[in-house]
């Protein structure tokens, strides 16, 4: 019977040979254990994956936390703007109430601008009296704008700003004709009246005209319609009043609802 093959192993203690001790393990044995160490090994490159997969998804897991937080904060931030616009929106309309009709301008007073080119309209001033002392609009408005006079500077503004919505209506501040109509890169659309006595009127940013060169207008006929054109940010009425020439402060003269 032909002998199984074998491999001996010989262990010496350090020092002392005579008491060595061999062990002998057949190469099937052999074969097993050295299968059986694969597998731990293999085991054990599975369990590191396994730990390193694990500590990947943690550090993601993190990582999303972190913004979760952070878009849990902008909500909480966007819930704040959508507070402070809604705040801004009821301030806005306490401020577009003050651009309600005037109390005391009667319909009669006035012309819509389908009429405006007529001249029958009784005035509301003195008989004789040149000076453009009524309210510009049929709306009392918000002013934005007083008169400004810095010689020498280049930050005058000759006239006063009245924020109205657009399509307000414009009224002539005395009787009066037109000389001058036209379209200007900073006052934009605008008409000058001539009042006589020196006095002269300036209406600027209108969105239309309803007023020729050369016609008469009585005062409080409607002339033209706010708008925002020129240099202008917004629907207003820019009004100046000329005195031989010389800007003069409105609200000294008008008669402001």
């Amino acid at each position: 019977m032909a002998e199984k093959p074998e491999i001996t192993l010989l262990i010496v203690p350090p020092g002392d040979r005579d008491e060595g001790r061999a062990i002998r393990i057949g190469t099937a044995s052999l074969r097993r254990i050295l299968v059986a160490g694969g597998a731990l090994i293999l085991l054990f490159a599975l369990l590191v994956g396994s730990w390193w997969y694990l500590a990947a998804r943690a550090q993601e897991a993190t990582r999303l936390e972190s913004q979760v937080e952070q878009l849990t904060s902008e909500l909480g931030r966007m819930d704040d703007l959508a507070t402070t616009l809604g705040e801004l929106e009821r301030r806005y309309e306490g401020i577009r109430s003050l651009f309600g009709p005037a109390q005391g301008v009667r319909p009669e007073t006035f012309l819509p601008p389908a009429l405006g080119r007529s001249t029958g309209v009784a005035s509301a001033g003195d008989p004789g009296d040149a000076r453009p002392t009524s309210w510009p609009l049929t709306e009392r408005g918000f002013l934005t704008q007083p008169l400004i006079e810095e010689a020498g500077t280049g930050d005058d503004h000759p006239g006063i700003d009245i924020a109205v919505p657009a399509g307000s209506y414009i009224r002539a501040a005395g009787d009066g004709s037109v000389v001058e109509v036209g379209d200007d890169p900073v006052y934009g659309l605008y008409l000058i009246l001539d009042h006589g006595g020196g006095y002269r009127s300036l209406y600027a940013h209108a969105s239309q005209i309803s007023v020729e060169y050369g016609r008469s207008v009585r005062r409080n006929q409607v002339i033209g319609l706010t708008g925002s054109t020129g240099r202008s940010t917004a629907p207003h009425l820019h009004f100046e009043i000329l005195r031989d020439g010389e800007p003069v402060d409105p609200l000294e003269i008008v008669e402001r609802p």
